[in-house]
């Protein structure tokens, strides 16, 4: 296996090891699928399928530089990181390390994958590890409590690291423990909940309603396209969307839905009228967690709510599924408060090492984010988002 070692041993002879080899990556397969239903963190964005299959599509011209902690021959930890040179189109001049799925595809929850039973010498150990680089640390997407990761970061604080911290955005969810789907009903707006109710009725009276979960390799692969399609036939006319707006994340999608549906994962639905495709929604089942990741649908049919209505049928199917949470991921748009009452808070660590190289990061860091601020403020909103989708579309992931 081509890694690099750097051993670091303690009473339980702990070892760090430094990949940076894709066939070393894949080859981690069986030990990473292992330890994530032994960790603390778990979910799909932390999964080696969703991770591989980004650095196979997504990754652009960053270098692999995986974290994995041993302890004698068992894979006890993982960092799932990688290193994003410089960029001066980007106005970043130094390397920056960061996680595996970073960007705008869309990863939320990222973090250290932990044995549950090594957490307190593990965290001692990355972070022991971590101290000696020169790079500037930018970890995007955590939770805002509970990630391993920000325990790391406070470690290196001790050390000298200045760490910066930025709120991101909101993920709003449904605790669906307990719940059947009138009792959920029960815990919305009365008015939300009429509405739902509503446009059921007309639909089913106006159409031949078909609501479908796609269940084989060739709906999915159609499906995919029909969601993409859907999605920005709804987005085009507001200045397009970011979600599928480049052939390197079209492909992400169309590979890593078919290895969900493989895992039993996927959870992409079509809802049909008269049998035509009218909405679509795509997510993902993954533990206990229902993912709600994108959606779309056709304008022609915005009269009947058919994405609310879609929504709604979505959650109805986790609860009969056993999902115990239906999480809407980040993002704090309007017609998510509707269903959900509770969010969790996402943020970013930017870690600048000791020294006057730290002091440089930092400041370049600092001046670039004015620099965005102060245009955010005297451009329009649209302007803003227009100039942000065609700058990612010509840049690639970031």
């Amino acid at each position: 296996m081509p890694t690099i070692a750097r051993p670091m041993a303690d009473r339980l002879n702990f070892a760090v090891e430094r990949i940076s080899d894709e066939a070393a990556f894949a080859h981690l397969k069986p030990e990473w699928s292992q330890l994530l239903k032994l960790g603390a963190s778990g979910c799909l964005f932390l999964t080696w399928e969703w991770l591989y299959t980004w650095w196979k599509h997504l990754a652009a011209n960053r270098q692999l530089a995986i974290l994995a902690v041993r302890c004698a021959d068992e894979l006890t930890a993982v960092a799932p990181f990688c290193i994003r040179p410089p960029s001066l189109s980007r106005r970043c001049p130094f390397p920056v390390l960061e996680f595996l799925g970073s960007g705008y595809v869309g990863s939320d929850y990222l973090d250290f994958i932990i044995h549950k039973d090594y957490e307190p010498e593990v965290l001692t150990l990355l972070a022991s590890h971590l101290r000696g680089e020169r790079l500037v640390f930018d970890w995007a997407q955590l939770k805002r409590c509970g990630s391993h990761a920000a325990e790391v970061a406070f470690r290196l604080r001790e050390e000298g690291w200045r760490i910066s911290e930025t709120g991101m955005s909101v993920s709003p969810f449904i605790p669906l423990s307990g719940k059947s789907w009138e009792s959920y009903l029960a815990t919305l707006g009365a008015e939300h909940r009429y509405n739902f109710h509503r446009k059921w009725k007309r639909l089913n009276k106006d159409y031949v309603v078909q609501f479908e979960q796609v269940r084989t390799d060739q709906q999915c692969r159609e499906a995919i396209d029909l969601l993409i399609s859907l999605h920005n036939l709804r987005w085009n006319e507001r200045g397009g969307s970011d979600a599928f707006h480049t052939p390197d994340l079209v492909e992400f999608h169309r590979e890593f839905s078919r290895i969900a549906l493989e895992h039993g994962w996927l959870r992409l639905y079509i809802l049909r009228l008269n049998g035509k495709p009218a909405a679509s929604l795509y997510g993902f089942l993954y533990g206990r967690t229902f993912y709600f990741y994108q959606s779309g649908f056709d304008p022609s049919y915005a009269k009947y709510s058919v994405g609310l209505v879609t929504m709604g049928l979505a959650i109805e199917n986790a609860i009969s599924e056993g999902a115990e949470e239906y999480d809407l991921l980040h993002g704090n748009e309007d017609y998510k408060s509707h269903w959900s009452c509770d969010s969790r808070e996402l943020r970013r660590l930017s870690l600048y090492p000791p020294g006057n190289l730290g002091l440089f990061y930092r400041s370049s860091a600092e001046f670039e984010r004015a620099s965005r601020t102060i245009a955010r403020r005297l451009l329009p909103k649209s302007i803003v988002d227009g100039i942000r989708t065609k700058w990612n579309a010509r840049q690639g992931p970031s």
